[in-house]
């Protein structure tokens, strides 16, 4: 690139490699400092972007809608990022009014305040409810309302990019893969099938994917869903 001098040249400098090296990790450093994060002094601004989500319980017959707003911080920079600022959890069923509210406030608050919020998912992932849990549609194990709420709230932070999705490997793909046929070839009765016609129906609870799928296949209970094995 040429550039065209119109002044007097009183000195020079070479740089190196080092220095521009150097320079650069000094002005993205002050880059970062630049950015905005959220903390619990930031203004709210008048729009956010929100998603809501339904949870139908067996133990009620009314819904649960859980809205959960954003905002975007850095917009149009290479930081933009958004990140969750409040929850709501609305539903006609008033009988858990109280710690709803109570609920959603804290869990709001904790969202303001900035930092890595999502260990808010696996504390209320491991709240049970001593009358006992329930099953979703697909066999999945719920503890309690209050998990399948963190649920909702882990599969929110995940679409928004701060919870990674824990994908499996190519080795487990292939052995879940292999077990789901040889599955498919010895029960291709579907009367042996549950519900959601995925796993059978006197299939077990896994405990590590919390879904119905754990079956007797080669001496071993191995689960048809995430392939968590008791052999290895």
């Amino acid at each position: 690139m040429t550039h065209q001098i119109n002044k007097k040249i009183v000195s020079y400098k070479v740089i190196s490699n080092e220095e521009k090296a150097d320079a650069e990790q000094a002005r993205i450093e002050a880059q970062k400092l630049d950015r905005e994060s959220m903390h619990e002094n930031v203004a709210r601004p008048e729009i956010l972007y929100g998603s809501t989500y339904k949870i139908k319980t067996p133990q009620s017959e009314h819904a649960l809608y859980i809205t959960i707003n954003d905002m975007v911080l850095n917009m149009d920079t290479e930081y933009e990022e958004r990140r969750p600022y409040e929850v709501f959890i609305n539903s006609k069923n008033m009988e858990h009014f109280q710690w709803v509210l109570a609920l959603t406030r804290v869990i709001s608050a904790v969202f303001r305040k900035g930092g890595d919020s999502c260990f808010l998912v696996e504390e209320l992932k491991s709240v049970f409810d001593p009358k006992g849990g329930y099953f979703k549609k697909g066999g999945v194990f719920m503890p309690s309302l209050v998990a399948e709420i963190g649920c909702t709230i882990e599969q929110h932070l995940k679409k928004i990019g701060m919870l990674k999705p824990q994908d499996m490997d190519t080795h487990q793909k292939k052995f879940l893969e292999a077990k789901r046929k040889e599955f498919e070839a010895i029960h291709s009765d579907t009367s042996t099938l549950d519900e959601s016609g995925s796993f059978p129906a006197k299939a077990l609870l896994c405990g590590k994917c919390q879904t119905k799928a754990v079956v007797l296949m080669d001496g071993c209970m191995t689960c048809l869903n995430c392939g968590e094995s008791k052999c290895g």
